[in-house]
């Protein structure tokens, strides 16, 4: 766990405007205030697995095709972000995820600014 939260910390904090936070006491990295990914700490979560914001059609497409290294467990079935096995990916498939997740929760809050108005 060590060694991949040293991994995501490093590009998490490559991308623009991100800092580090906790959520739920466990480290988060954040966007305009906003976890876009997170190292949960449910019971029904394989440890050291990372959480990531997205889409739930980007969610099932990446299941689908590699469900050895994401998946979701029943309580986020409901939340648009997928549990991903860190230590299965290498760090050009990390960065992407990450990005990933950093562009979902940048276009979710454009989406906010335009219904607010």
């Amino acid at each position: 766990m060590a060694d991949d939260l040293v991994r995501v910390r490093r590009i998490a904090l490559s991308l623009p405007h991100v800092e580090e936070g906790t959520t739920f006491g466990y480290p988060a990295f954040k966007v305009g205030g906003k976890p876009f990914a997170w190292f949960p700490k449910k019971q029904e979560v394989e440890p050291g697995s990372l959480a990531v914001r997205m889409s739930f059609l980007e969610r099932d497409h990446r299941i689908a095709s590699h469900s050895d290294v994401y998946y979701y467990t029943p309580h986020y079935k409901e939340y648009p972000s997928v549990l991903v096995r860190v230590w299965l990916l290498k760090d050009a498939a990390l960065q992407e995820l990450l990005e990933s997740g950093y562009e979902f929760m940048l276009g979710a809050s454009k989406r906010k600014t335009k219904r607010a108005r």
